[in-house]
């Protein structure tokens, strides 16, 4: 997922996950939406296996095989917000 992590920014992985929140799985041509109001030219079959990337980070985090944030391969923002 390297490569792929390296083609998304900050701005697009907020929204691929305010997509994910509008866009549902019951939603027709899901990830054709998704992949619109991600924009940068990015396909209905990236955002696809994005997603299913994330989902095994989650699956190995919660089964332990994760110990640390450092062996995951999804970039981690942290927001200040104590302005």
């Amino acid at each position: 997922m390297a490569q792929i992590r390296a083609q998304w920014t900050q701005k697009q992985n907020k929204l691929f996950e305010q997509a994910l929140a509008v866009y549902d799985k019951e939603t027709p041509d899901r990830w054709h939406n998704i992949a619109r109001a991600v924009g940068g030219g990015k396909s209905a079959e990236e955002m696809k296996r994005y997603y299913e990337l994330l989902e095994e980070d989650v699956k190995h985090i919660e089964s332990g095989k994760v110990e640390a944030l450092e062996d995951l391969d999804v970039d981690i923002y942290v927001e200040d917000r104590s302005n």
